[in-house]
């Protein structure tokens, strides 16, 4: 199979190219779309490589005060960077829990989060945090609510000649905290469940509180009326059970090496209590 590889050094001609060439790809940091080539699970028209891009790797707050992680972005670069623990230490928690250094040290967000795998890291923390990811194309630029742009197993929002080129991450209210918690059964493996949660709490009640949950569904899992019941309430033992219950019965896990679904079902209200109380310490 002979490929035509493309290197563009700005974000319109990559575009450009997709929109040109039938059955192009985008290729990132090429640690999932490598493997799938090499498996004969693709076989694009072309690779457009976003590499040569300088925009798209840079790490900034946007005019709002938002966090604007660009998709070049390695998850190392995010895991380590002053800003992104600064602004949302959730999401630099999903960023070092990826796999190991050597592919945390290619792999990046814009290729992981357009990749849309439900069982990733990324997607629940971006969902808990109330993130955008933006999208642009031949019609223009558009920032995607990430609830709204995972839709299915390996199916997201980007449209056929779109390349996703950040995410936008919105500074958490004064006094949230975050926490992205990932049981796995060996270190490094995708989660058997992972818990993506913030939490704010002021005189004993809490003011703020998101909860997502990924690996336990085709997409990330997250009850916004649950959370509702809980604002103003003391984060008690009880409450906290009945959310993780709630989100439990939600979830649609599948039985795979890492997990039967009742097995994923059963550590949903544990991990949900690990990590709401770990931000309450």
């Amino acid at each position: 199979m002979s490929i035509a590889y493309h290197e563009p050094e700005a974000l319109d001609a990559a575009v450009r190219l997709l929109a040109e060439i039938e059955g192009a790809r985008c290729i990132a940091g090429g640690q999932t779309l490598v493997a799938m080539l090499n498996a004969g699970l693709v076989e694009p028209a072309a690779l457009v490589s976003l590499a040569r891009i300088p925009e798209l790797g840079a790490i900034s707050r946007a005019g709002d005060g938002s966090l604007r992680i660009g998709a070049m972005a390695t998850h190392e670069a995010i895991a380590e960077s002053p800003l992104v623990a600064r602004v949302s230490p959730l999401i630099a928690g999903a960023a070092g829990a990826i796999a190991h250094p050597p592919i945390r040290s290619f792999g990046t967000i814009g290729g992981a989060v357009a990749h849309g795998d439900p069982n990733a890291d990324y997607p629940a923390a971006l969902v808990a945090a109330d993130a955008r990811v933006e999208i642009v194309g031949a019609n223009g630029r558009r920032a995607v609510p990430a609830a709204e742009f995972f839709q299915d197993y390996l199916t997201t929002a980007v449209e056929p000649g779109e390349i996703v080129t950040a995410v936008l991450v919105p500074p958490p209210p004064a006094g949230v905290r975050g926490r992205f918690l990932k049981f796995t059964r060996v270190d490094g493996d995708y989660a058997t469940v992972a818990v993506a949660a913030l939490l704010g709490c002021e005189a004993g009640a809490c003011k703020h509180i998101a909860v997502a949950l990924g690996a336990v569904a085709p997409r990330p899992v997250r009850d916004r009326d649950a959370e509702k019941a809980l604002i103003g309430r003391p984060p008690t033992d009880q409450a906290i059970a009945v959310l993780g219950e709630t989100l439990a019965a939600a979830c649609d896990p599948v039985d795979d090496v890492r997990g039967s679904a009742a097995y994923r079902r059963a550590l949903v209200p544990i991990l949900v209590g690990r990590a709401i109380k770990s931000l309450m310490q």
